[in-house]
């Protein structure tokens, strides 16, 4: 009578009476044992190198960017870009305008850490910062904005089309007159402070124009200045001034979209270096290392990530205690706001 060969002694044996299984039967159990022990170890890995739950909370409170400085706020439900939005405004809290001085300056005394506000061309070549494409919506004025000259468009009132019942009542008309700043003189306002320049035109001329100006300025002004806008128009201003942190769609879309690909290694594309991320928070979860680990991995290649509210919808910001309950706990990256006054003293509890 031949004896069965005993089993290897990491493979347990038989129960008593059945056959041992065969040669070839053992061999590929131990791949499949090896293949699922490589896997596992490989996915505790990818979950080590990119959890934020090992890693912890930054230290410290958000980068808050107030939008338009400290200004009116409105219902965004349904909200497009041909929305005449000064006539849907809530019921004033305060008598500021957007993308004026004293909004600004209000804003930084709220607590901003840095404000954005938006840039279009006059007919005499002037950077004037105003929101709107046309005048009718907010001012007493008519037309395009790059149809009239820098002067014309100082006597306008900036408040005077806003409303919070319809029409009934225009609470802010004749507190605007002569607010309309340019460009030079919101750089010249706050000396060292955070900037977001959004260049409103889409043509490569209007980054031009912005690019022409900024290159004036010494590098240490330029070091807290970022240019964001349409595709074309940052191209232009990044081709002009390579060192200058800009962002649009198209940088967005390629820095995220080649993270994807490589985040999980911790490895940061060159399209995300120097660059500056508006990210609807509701889509941050798919990245890798989100929230902690990927905004140091952004740190640390000169990137800085701001987060929107939602899905990125139009003027979408954690303006209200519900809107900060949703933000991912320990998150210290930066907060797009359209009320700082209102946000600032939460995130500083």
């Amino acid at each position: 009578m031949t004896d069965e060969p005993a089993p290897p002694a990491d493979e347990p044996a038989p129960p008593a009476g059945e056959p041992a299984p065969p040669a070839g039967a053992r061999r590929r159990f131990r791949r499949r044992t090896v293949i699922l022990a490589v896997l596992a170890l490989a996915a505790a890995g990818l979950y080590a190198g990119n959890s934020s739950r090992l890693a912890g909370p930054g230290t410290g409170r958000p980068f808050l960017l107030a939008h338009r400085g400290l200004a009116q706020t409105f219902d965004l439900a349904g909200v497009t870009d041909d929305t005449c939005t000064a006539g849907r405004i809530h019921p004033p809290r305060h008598a500021y305008l957007e993308n004026t001085l004293a909004g600004m300056r209000a804003a930084f005394d709220a607590g901003a850490d840095a404000v954005e506000f938006d840039v279009q061309r006059t007919a005499d070549d002037r950077l004037a910062v105003f929101h709107d494409a046309t005048l009718q919506c907010r001012t007493d004025g008519r037309g395009k904005v790059r149809d009239h000259p820098l002067a014309a468009l100082r006597r306008l009132d900036l408040g005077y089309g806003y409303t919070a019942d319809g029409g009934a009542t225009f609470p802010l008309r004749g507190r605007g007159v002569g607010l309309l700043p340019t460009v030079e003189e919101v750089v010249a306002a706050f000396p060292g402070r955070e900037l977001l320049l959004h260049v409103k035109g889409a043509d490569p001329a209007e980054g031009e124009a912005v690019a022409r100006y900024l290159a004036t300025l010494p590098a240490d002004r330029l070091a807290t200045i970022t240019v964001y806008g349409g595709d074309a128009a940052v191209d232009a201003v990044a081709a002009r001034l390579p060192g200058l942190r800009v962002t649009s769609k198209r940088i967005m879309v390629a820095c995220l979209g080649r993270y994807l690909g490589t985040g999980w290694s911790g490895y940061v594309p060159d399209a995300c270096r120097h660059r500056q991320l508006h990210l609807p928070h509701v889509y941050g979860r798919w990245l890798w290392g989100w929230p902690h680990r990927f905004a140091a991995r952004m740190h640390a290649v000169d990137t800085r990530v701001v987060m929107v509210a939602g899905s990125g919808g139009f003027s979408a910001g954690f303006d209200r205690p519900a809107d900060l309950a949703g933000r991912p706990a320990g998150y210290t990256g930066g907060v797009w706001t359209n009320q700082v006054d209102v946000v600032a003293p939460l995130l500083r509890r």
